[in-house]
């Protein structure tokens, strides 16, 4: 048998050792023979294992724990048991509950003995399978640009793991890595019953039951998206006040949906997440808002949380490929499972669903600071971070027009490199700066080195996702809404997207935001002139100088022609 000191591909991944539940040998990962034989007990069935309830479940679960005997295997929450029996035993169906242990269990048990050839055969080819870049599953740390490939069985056996309380945790704290393990799930619906939380379960019990009837064979990626705080070449840099000031670039079409949801759009655009800083947020816990819900129905993006510490505020997570499984009705409290999704949308030439999704941390309580231009500033770059394309060269001539210093320039063209470039249909130009170095025919570490100097490339394709988008950090995080809409705006042009279309869910305030959004298109503005309109007014609202909104302090005739409107049709 090979030995660890030539199995190059286990040696990768011995950083994220800690993180799993494995044992790493001289030349393989393995479960311990207990584990493996609990496990090998529960794929028989309930007939065999006995384990026919949720109580009996969760006793399984408490044997296989024990029998790892990691030292950094903390106990799980002291009230999951509760919510493991709570769920399985009173609050599904009698008939739910035995497909349950009948069909899922056993699958599960047996996905989860599969679990350290999966992550074998994934190292054998993670920094194998796109000329050279590294994409095998590791952590992403703070800066630390760059993607993971994960095949959708291995992130199903991951979120096995998490079910089943698995992953050690001790360590995940001073990483700055969110909750991973389900315990907390389980608990909440125990401690303090809410049927938001019964149906945030039910989400991902119907996830499980979808992947063991059959399992998905593509793939997920998850970006760490960074904007270097110095200065780097060949990357866009972290921009200044004054960046934002001089652009010359125009604003984009802008397009307001007063109905529908981000999920549902239909032309492929990057949907935006409106995330915690922690990815996922609450949705292992008790959070059911935008990013909790949609974690839930698409419950692959819940891998993410396992190896991607918290984000900065130069930086966004950017994921491509997370099926969705489950329809859902409501929000935060009203929410509710309402049966199966079968998504179809297109597959992409890595196998990924073409679903893209950015997540972008808000300004938490934001306050009266969110007028500060320091603030401006911090939320106009996030959401650029998370928007910026380095797959389309065409934003960066804009970049730097009237001498603007930020940034870098573009690399150069094919012609003049003599890199070969892979042929896309135009429907499926790559949407990361990591895949644009997968689509060249040479190791593009020959020009710059991803990992060694968190490069970024881009080429001359043309690109046609835009950004679906919504009330972004304007519910729990306090944003203001007005401000909120024009700053993802600006950083989706400044970004070179073709588009924005804005879900406004029936926030008051933007009601007059399509007659906002296509004044300011019909007089031409640039990025540089909204970006300078929002300084003066955020300048002005912070020294109490007005309490308008931006909209009504922008434009106060069309405003006060709406009020005048508003009262001469409220009159009896």
């Amino acid at each position: 048998m090979e030995g660890m000191e030539n199995r190059e591909d286990l040696k990768s991944m011995l950083p994220m050792l800690p993180f799993l539940p494995l044992l790493l040998g001289s030349s393989n990962l393995f479960w311990p023979s207990q584990v493996v034989k609990s496990l090998e007990t529960l794929s028989k069935g309930p007939l065999y294992s006995k384990v026919d309830s949720g109580e009996l479940l969760f006793n399984a679960i408490s044997h296989i724990r024990d029998s790892l005997a990691l030292p950094s295997l903390q106990p799980v929450a002291p009230f999951a048991h509760g919510g493991y029996a709570l769920f399985f035993d009173e609050l599904i169906s009698r008939a739910e509950a035995s497909k349950w242990f009948e069909e899922v269990v056993p699958a599960l048990a047996n996905l989860l003995l599969r679990l350290p050839s999966l992550l074998e055969s994934h190292y054998q080819d993670a920094d194998y399978l796109f000329n050279g870049v590294r994409t095998g599953l590791r952590l992403l740390g703070s800066q630390e640009a760059g993607i993971v490939f994960l095949g959708q069985e291995l992130v199903a056996a991951l979120l096995t793991c998490a079910f089943f309380c698995l992953f050690p945790v001790s360590d995940r704290g001073s990483k700055r890595l969110p909750t991973i393990n389900f315990d907390h799930l389980f608990e909440d619906i125990y401690e303090s019953y809410s049927k938001k939380q019964e149906n945030k379960i039910k989400c991902i019990m119907h996830y499980f039951e979808r992947i063991c009837s059959s399992m998905p064979e593509g793939f997920v990626s998850f970006e760490r998206k960074v904007l270097p705080l110095e200065q780097l070449p060949l990357c866009v840099s972290y921009p200044e006040a004054d960046f934002w000031s001089k652009s010359v670039v125009s604003l984009c079409p802008f397009e307001v949906h007063s109905s529908g949801f981000i999920e549902d759009q239909s032309n492929g655009a990057l949907e935006v997440d409106f995330a915690n800083k922690y990815l996922g947020g609450g949705a292992l816990r008790s959070g059911c808002l935008q990013e909790e819900i949609r974690f839930m129905i698409n419950p692959e993006l819940i891998a993410g949380m396992l190896f991607l510490p918290c984000m900065e505020d130069n930086e966004a997570i950017e994921i491509v490929g997370a099926e969705r499984f489950s329809n859902y009705t409501g929000y935060a409290s009203s929410f509710c499972f309402s049966g199966d999704h079968v998504d179809k949308r297109n597959v992409d030439g890595f196998r990924r669903c073409k679903t893209r999704i950015v997540a972008i941390d808000a300004l938490c309580r934001a306050g009266m600071r969110q007028y500060k231009c320091t603030y401006l500033l911090r939320e106009a770059n996030k959401a650029f971070c998370g928007f910026l394309d380095q797959s389309n060269c065409d934003h960066h001539k804009s970049l730097f027009q009237d001498g603007g210093s930020q940034g870098s320039q573009c690399m150069e063209t094919d012609k003049d490199t003599n890199v070969v470039v892979k042929d896309f249909p135009m429907d499926e130009a790559p949407s990361t700066s990591v895949e644009i170095a997968m689509n060249r025919g040479e190791y593009i570490n020959q020009v710059i080195g991803y990992s060694d100097k968190k490069g970024s490339w881009c080429l001359d394709l043309e690109d046609k996702i835009g950004i679906a988008t919504g009330n972004w950090g304007c519910g729990a995080f306090g944003g203001d809404p007005e401000l909120k809409t024009m700053i993802q705006w600006l950083a989706a042009s400044q970004a070179a997207r073709p588009s924005v279309s804005y879900y406004a869910l029936g926030i008051k305030s933007l009601q007059n935001l399509n007659q906002v959004s296509q004044w300011i298109l019909s007089h031409e503005w640039t990025v540089g002139d909204l970006w300078n309109m929002l300084v003066e007014y955020s300048s002005r609202r912070f020294n109490k100088e007005t309490n308008l909104g931006f909209f009504a302090w922008l434009l106060p005739t069309l405003f006060a022609h709406d009020a005048k409107m508003s009262n001469l049709t409220s009159t009896p």
